[in-house]
């Protein structure tokens, strides 16, 4: 039994010493790639990997107890330590059969993570930091001129290929190790002399080509966008300029990525981002652009798919696996889309339409014919001669240039359409041009009729207005005659009481007593004669006033007249209310000079204000009582080359909401029946119109009001 132990345990000991050595993987020519000329080292399965770190590692023959069997690209965060770092060496032995004919065989490294590279434990050059030396940490970033690290082997030569390599989190979310974020798909190669050349004219060849689609499509993005400031209400515009907007994102984030300049994995992630959500942004935009172009409905189910691939685009850099089968799975959803677009579509598609199924179809075919030729000669149509550059040009840039071309007929449509629109107005003027003429006619006969009676009516008004002014004139009038005609009634009544008394004093011969009555009469008859003349004067002035109707301008003593209209005002609304009573105010300015104005209308003015000014205060004194004092002044003085006359008053004051209004024809704040709304309107007129002059309003609404006029002296 205890033999048997024995014999167990060395029969697991020399299975897992066979398993712990690495077997030589044999390369032939046929492994090089056609264009680069270069094998792609991390995609061989006899690679091997320990944590840690210790340079004995490297050499040839060593101990493989602890070592694993795992691929530089199978590495993952489940190695990775707490502080978030992996460090380990990586090995493989490698033997290069008698069809290997290359010369100049190099090692070239490609990879955010710093490696160490070594070569039958000879320490052939470091790329980035890994600590080597005491030097700090820093990643690795590839450059295109980042020279080979060249290897002195020949066909049917064996060598160990060992990498000391330190790799680190992302600190971008969904944590990944550095060296999985790569864009050649592999982390290291065997190239030979003629690798870099390839490789290079291949840059080159794909620079000119990323550079030609950036130009092309940026400008006609450019040139979209203009078109859209320039026409906004043609809606389909703007999803075509959003449409190049995406392909020059696209395109502008797959350059950024190929720059001979060496970008930090940060920067490449970020790229790959913009990559990936502006492709998604693409694919959903074709559906969206063609529903626009063919003027048909995008269902809700295709609104919220549409939404969620683009979203997906968004994040598709950052997930765990590649993104590249489900998003052009999708892809390949949203051309069905699209062609069921075009074919239920086909029966109506006329003009500019057209061009943009030209461009879709261009481009399905390039896509078809790169996909061919890459199948039947892989490697091979991207090599010198561009054939491939020229298919993915043909491929990306049919849709942008068929969208200019749909651009340029969508234009000559629109002409077209407004010169039809033109055409059709023009016809319909002339038809309509002899029937509006005719219209003109009667409207014009129904013009004149409405003029007339219009102005039948304006007249009318202003007779009722007039009338209204000469009756409130002659109430005043009246007032004014009555007193001295009273005086001249009593006085006469008295020298007739005192006649009858001389009689009787004559005939009894009291000569004294005579003749003291006599000496009264003679008193009595002079205040006769003096009432009867202050009569004489009122109907003068009425009749001067009355023969100044040619509107024949007069020289004027404007204070008089302001007097004299202020009491006939007061006196006729008196003989309406004889319960009223106001305070009259004057400061008239003694000097002020004689002008020639039309007297019957600066009279009316005069009155048409102190009305206004008298039915205030009366209204005022309605609701304040017996404390309230109504008062009305006016004064007048002379100022630069003017007179002005102010009518003031401490009555109800006008609102500010109609201090604007109350010039206007037929506007009034008195009740129906009191007023006709044209009192201040002809004031005005007469003032500004008649007489080159102004009138001005300051009114504080329950305090009151004052209208200011001011007349040239010349």
């Amino acid at each position: 039994m205890r033999y048997f132990k024995i014999v167990i345990a060395l029969l697991l000991f020399a299975v897992n010493f066979c398993n712990a050595q690495d077997k030589p993987v044999v390369i032939s020519a046929k492994m090089f790639e056609h264009l680069a000329d270069f094998v792609r080292l991390g995609h061989l399965d006899g690679w091997y990997f320990r944590p840690g770190n210790d340079t004995t590692w490297a050499k040839t023959d060593i101990n493989m107890t602890g070592w694993v069997k795992l691929r530089p690209l199978d590495l993952s965060p489940k190695y990775v330590d707490k502080n978030g770092k992996v460090e380990g060496w990586f090995r493989i032995k490698i033997k290069l059969d008698s069809t290997v004919k290359k010369k100049g065989l190099n090692i070239n490294y490609s990879c955010y993570a710093p490696a160490d590279i070594y070569v039958d434990g000879k320490h052939i050059g470091s790329a980035g930091n890994t600590g080597l030396y005491g030097r700090p940490y820093s990643e690795y970033r590839a450059s295109l001129f980042d020279p080979s690290l060249p290897i002195s082997k020949k066909s049917g030569e064996q060598f160990t290929l060992a990498l000391h390599l330190v790799d680190t989190l992302s600190p971008l979310p969904l944590r990944r190790l550095k060296m999985q974020i790569t864009q050649s798909g592999d982390i290291i190669f065997l190239g030979s002399a003629a690798t870099e050349g390839l490789v290079m004219a291949d840059y080159i060849n794909y620079a000119k080509s990323v550079t030609l689609w950036l130009s092309v499509t940026s400008s006609l993005s450019l040139l979209f966008w203009l078109l859209v400031v320039q026409n906004r209400k043609e809606k389909v515009f703007i999803y075509v300029a959003g449409f190049s907007t995406f392909f020059v994102l696209f395109i502008y984030s797959v350059l950024s990525q190929a720059d001979f300049r060496a970008i930090s994995s940060s920067a490449f992630i970020f790229y790959v981002t913009i990559q990936w959500f502006a492709y998604a942004l693409i694919l959903v935009s074709i559906p969206v652009l063609l529903a626009e172009i063919f003027k048909r409905k995008l269902f809700l189910w295709l609104k919220i798919t549409l939404a969620i691939i683009a979203v997906y685009g968004f994040f598709a850099s950052l997930l765990p696996f590649a993104p590249d089968i489900p998003i052009n799975v999708c892809g390949l959803i949203l051309m069905g889309i699209s062609i069921y677009y075009i074919i239920s579509s086909w029966k109506n598609l006329h003009g500019a339409q057209w061009s943009v199924v030209a461009g879709l179809f261009a481009a399905l075919l390039f896509a078809v014919i790169d996909t061919v030729a890459a199948a039947l000669f892989p490697g091979e149509i991207f090599a010198d001669n561009g054939v491939g550059y020229f298919l993915l040009s043909g491929g990306l840039l049919s849709v942008p240039l068929s969208l200019l071309v749909f651009v340029a007929m969508r234009f000559k449509e629109m002409l077209r359409e407004v010169r039809q629109h033109a055409n059709e107005v023009i016809r319909l003027s002339e038809e309509k041009k002899e029937e509006a003429l005719n219209r003109q006619k009667l409207l014009q006969a129904e013009v004149d009729r409405q003029t007339a009676e219009i102005r039948a009516n304006q007249a009318r008004l202003i007779q009722s207005e007039k009338m209204a002014s000469l009756g409130e004139l002659t109430a005043g009038i009246a007032h004014e005659i009555q007193n001295p005609l009273n005086f001249v009634n009593n006085f006469s009544e008295v020298n007739r009481e005192m006649l009858e008394e001389l009689e009787i004093e004559i005939k009894n011969g009291n000569t004294e007593d005579a003749l003291a009555l006599t000496s009264d009469i003679i008193k009595n008859e002079e205040k006769i004669a003096h009432h009867g003349k202050r009569a004489d004067g009122i109907v003068k002035g009425m009749l001067e006033h009355s023969r100044s109707r040619s509107g024949q301008k007069e020289p004027t003593d404007l204070n008089a007249m302001a007097a004299e209209c202020m009491r006939i005002s007061y006196h006729g609304l008196r003989e309406k209310d004889k319960s009223f009573n106001a305070e009259l105010i004057t400061h008239f300015d003694a000097s002020l000079p004689k002008i020639e104005v039309v007297q019957q209308d600066i009279s009316r003015v005069l009155l048409n204000l102190f009305n206004n000014a008298f039915y205030a205060v009366k209204q005022k004194q309605k609701t304040q009582g017996s404390d309230y004092k109504p008062e009305v002044s006016v004064s007048s003085y002379t100022e630069s080359g003017l007179v002005i006359i102010k009518v003031k008053d401490n009555g109800i004051g006008i609102p500010d909401a109609i201090k604007d209004k109350i010039m206007q024809p037929f506007f009034t704040t008195k009740p129906t029946g009191e007023g006709t709304g044209l009192g201040l309107s002809l004031t005005y007129d007469m003032v500004v119109k008649g007489h080159g002059g102004s009138i001005q309003v300051n009114s504080v609404e329950g305090e009151g009001s004052e209208f200011i006029i001011s007349l040239p002296v010349n």
